[in-house]
């Protein structure tokens, strides 16, 4: 399964993906909204991880151009963030977000909200 992981942090990007490949997944990197969404069409993730705080474009911001696309409309998205704000989260969920979890990230606990997002 493919997962594309959004997050302006290299070592967080770096770490994620590490513990997504121990466990199978066919894993694509972006630093930020505007390259996820010039890599999507290739890489066709079934699972799209991102950051809140990102430059350029954040994850809202992605999380409701995502929506709009017919190729990605449906694919689930889980936030990655240290944010953990109530206003946030249901931002998130407005734009379309299926899952949210808070920086710093447990491996299981990451692995078990894609598993259980992709099913």
């Amino acid at each position: 399964m493919n997962i594309l992981v959004v997050d302006d942090s290299r070592t967080m990007r770096d770490l994620v993906s590490r513990e997504l490949r121990k466990d199978g997944y066919e894993v694509e990197t972006s630093e930020d909204g505007v390259e996820a969404l010039k890599k999507i069409s290739d890489f066709l993730p079934a699972v799209i991880i991102t950051d809140l705080n990102m430059p350029r474009m954040d994850g809202l911001q992605l999380t409701r151009a995502l929506r709009a696309r017919s190729d990605t409309k449906y694919v689930p998205i889980i936030f990655l963030t240290t944010e953990s704000g109530d206003d946030l989260r249901r931002a998130a969920r407005e734009a379309g977000a299926t899952g949210w979890i808070v920086k710093p990230f447990d491996g299981p606990k990451l692995l078990a909200a894609v598993r259980r997002v992709s099913a």
